[in-house]
């Protein structure tokens, strides 16, 4: 892998990206039948390699309103007992899945910054009978959460949505145990994304313009501490929705990764 340099925060306006990516993922979570310019819901759940039977009982709304690119626990599932903080967990589609694993034992944390999302995820939680699920409002550069508190972070097609992904993963090592686990399904580009594209936060919404490259990433992980990194499959996401051409103009792929804190 080449030596790159330090992978610095992207020039956006952070308040104006994130009033649109909650937009989109309220609409997302109130409206998963529209339509968007990536996949969701359970065909997309297929295409990352979800098992049937890990979301058929979960709510339908939790699984309408899935928008992910990777699958966390492709990487392995978290055990019994565990503290899991799920990342953007959105609707809880892999929150209610970690929560389930854990058991009454563990514990699963969902931070999201859209309320609709939020709610979602409570309201499956609630369905479920599922009393070790807990949805706070945050954003990830600064996690509602203790230090070394965490056994396993997860994420799920949301740290490409943040500009500044060496703080994210700063707060990622804060709060997570150590030899905790981070797994992280995400988007990584073949070709760098210019500057305009950066600034359109419609691409960044559609999770294209704030990806990086595997380079890139691997670099943030490396410079943060983390150690044991492992890579999955990539999948190509992107094919068939309408974002298609873009997402082919960057040759973007969903990946799963994961490491380790020592």
């Amino acid at each position: 892998m080449a030596t790159i340099g330090r992978v610095a925060p992207a020039r956006v306006d952070r308040d104006r990206l994130r009033r649109g990516i909650s937009a989109k993922y309220t609409e997302v979570a109130l409206e998963p039948g529209k339509g968007f310019h990536f996949h969701t819901g359970a065909p997309l759940a297929a295409m990352l390699g979800y098992a049937p039977a890990d979301y058929a009982s979960l709510p339908p709304a939790t699984v309408a309103s899935f928008a992910g690119t990777g699958n966390p626990f492709s990487m392995g599932g978290p055990r019994t007992g565990e503290v899991v903080a799920d990342l953007g967990c959105g609707a809880g589609f892999d929150l209610l899945q970690a929560a389930r694993m854990v058991g009454p034992a563990g514990r699963a944390i969902g931070i999201d910054m859209t309320p609709a999302m939020r709610e979602r995820a409570r309201s499956g939680a609630a369905a479920l009978g599922l009393e070790n699920v807990e949805v706070r409002e945050g954003f990830l550069e600064d996690l509602p959460l203790e230090n070394a508190s965490v056994d396993v972070v997860i994420s799920n097609g949301v740290l490409n949505l943040t500009p500044d992904k060496e703080a994210v993963m700063r707060e990622v090592r804060r709060v997570l145990k150590p030899g905790g686990r981070v797994q992280v399904g995400d988007i990584i580009v073949y070709l760098d994304v210019p500057q305009q594209a950066k600034d359109d936060v419609e691409l960044w919404s559609n999770c294209i313009a704030g990806a990086l490259t595997r380079a890139e990433w691997q670099w943030v992980l490396d410079h943060v501490g983390f150690v044991d990194v492992r890579w999955g499959a990539e999948t190509d996401v992107y094919s068939g929705s309408k974002h298609e051409s873009d997402a082919k103009e960057f040759e973007t792929r969903g990946v799963t990764f994961a490491g380790r804190k020592p």
